[in-house]
C-alpha cells in the first residue's frame, strides 16, 4: 500500500534505471536520448547586436578579445571562432555562446565581423 501511495505522489520521479543509466528530469528519457539540452541550447537569444570588447580582468593582465551576442547555435558558433582565431593568428575558446579569442584584436574582429553581415557594436572602454 505504502509503494502505490508513493509512486502516485507528485514528488516521486525515477532518477536511476538499471537498465537504461540516468535519467533526464525534464523528459523521463535516458540522458542518451535526451533532446531537452539540445532544444534549450540551440539558438540563444539576443538583440541582434554582436558586441565586442577587450578584457583583461582574471587573466593576469593579458588582454582577451571576448565576442558576445551572436545568434547562432553551438557548432556555428565554433566555426566562427575557428575562423576569427585563425585570422587572428592566435588562439582562444567559443564557451557558453561566447566567443575569446587571445590578444587585442578588437578592431581587427570587428571588421571581419561587419564583413559577415553581422550589426558589431564596441563594448568596455
Amino acid at each position: 500500500m505504502r509503494d502505490t501511495m508513493a509512486a502516485s505522489s507528485p514528488n516521486t520521479r525515477l532518477v536511476y534505471s538499471t537498465d537504461t543509466g540516468r535519467i533526464c528530469p525534464d523528459c523521463g528519457q535516458p540522458q542518451a536520448a535526451c533532446v531537452c539540452k539540445q532544444r534549450v541550447a540551440a539558438v540563444p537569444a539576443g538583440d541582434g547586436v554582436v558586441r565586442v570588447l577587450r578584457e583583461t580582468k582574471g587573466r593576469g593582465g593579458k588582454a582577451v578579445t571576448v565576442v558576445r551576442g551572436v545568434v547562432l547555435p553551438p557548432d556555428a558558433l565554433a566555426a566562427l571562432g575557428k575562423r576569427l582565431r585563425t585570422a587572428c593568428g592566435s588562439g582562444g575558446t567559443a564557451k557558453d555562446g561566447v566567443l575569446e579569442i587571445q590578444g587585442d584584436h578588437v578592431e581587427r574582429v570587428m571588421a571581419l565581423l561587419t564583413a559577415d553581415g553581422h550589426r558589431v557594436k564596441r563594448a568596455g572602454g
